[in-house]
C-alpha cells in the first residue's frame, strides 16, 4: 500500500483531472476485475463531483461497470507508461489474464469494492448515473464522484505540484500511435 495516498475532498477531485491526463478506468462485478486505459475523461461539476469517460462499447470494463454501476478513474503517471499501452491495446475478451500480462496490481480502499490501481497519482470513486441514451449513442458515461484520494507528493492542499517532483510522477497525456506527452512546466499568469 502506497504510504503517499491521501483523501482529495470532493469539492476539489475536479482537479485531480483538470489537466487532461489519460485515465486507467478500473471496475468489478462479482470476481471479474478488469482495468482499461481511456484518453477521453473529464470533470463534469464541481458540487456534486461528476466526471464523464467515454467507454467504448466493445470494452470489458464497460460490461463490468454496466453491471455494478460503479467504476474508477486513476490518473496514472510515467512509471506506468507501459502498462497504461498495454492496457489500452490489449481486451480482456482477448487476454483474460488481461492484468497479469499488463503487471496491473490493484487494490481496495476500506469500505469501497471498486478496484484501484496501484502506482497511479490519483484515484476517483465513481458511481454510476445511468443514461441510457448517452452510454448507447455516444458511449459516454457520467459519474459521481463518491470517493478520491491522491498522491501527496505530487498533489497536496487541493493542487497538483508536478514541477517539484521526480519526472517517473508526472501525468501522461495520449496523442496518438502509442505516443504521450508528460505534464509540463508549470507556469503561472500575473
Amino acid at each position: 500500500m502506497n504510504q503517499h495516498i491521501a483523501p482529495v475532498e470532493l469539492s476539489k477531485s475536479y482537479r485531480l483531472l483538470n489537466h487532461g491526463p489519460t485515465v486507467l478506468v478500473s471496475a468489478q462485478h462479482n470476481d471479474e476485475v478488469n482495468v482499461m486505459a481511456a484518453a477521453w475523461a473529464c470533470a463534469l461539476e464541481f458540487s456534486p463531483a461528476k466526471v464523464t469517460v467515454v467507454l467504448d462499447k466493445t470494452t470489458k470494463t464497460r460490461e463490468l461497470v454496466e453491471k455494478s454501476g460503479y467504476f474508477a478513474l486513476q490518473v496514472p503517471c510515467y512509471e506506468q507508461l507501459n502498462m497504461v499501452h498495454q492496457l489500452g491495446n490489449i481486451s480482456q475478451f482477448d487476454d483474460p489474464e488481461k492484468l497479469q500480462t499488463c503487471k496491473t496490481e490493484v487494490f481496495y480502499q476500506e469500505n469501497y469494492s471498486v478496484p484501484l490501481v496501484s502506482g497511479s497519482i490519483g484515484w476517483l470513486i465513481c458511481k454510476l448515473i445511468p443514461e441510457a441514451h448517452n452510454q448507447q449513442t455516444h458511449d459516454l458515461f457520467i459519474g459521481s464522484v463518491i470517493a478520491a484520494w491522491a498522491d501527496t507528493r505530487v498533489f497536496r492542499d487541493g493542487h497538483w505540484h508536478f514541477s517539484e517532483e521526480h519526472k517517473n510522477l508526472k501525468s501522461l497525456h495520449y496523442i496518438a500511435g502509442g505516443t504521450f506527452y508528460l505534464i509540463g512546466e508549470e507556469v503561472k499568469a500575473e
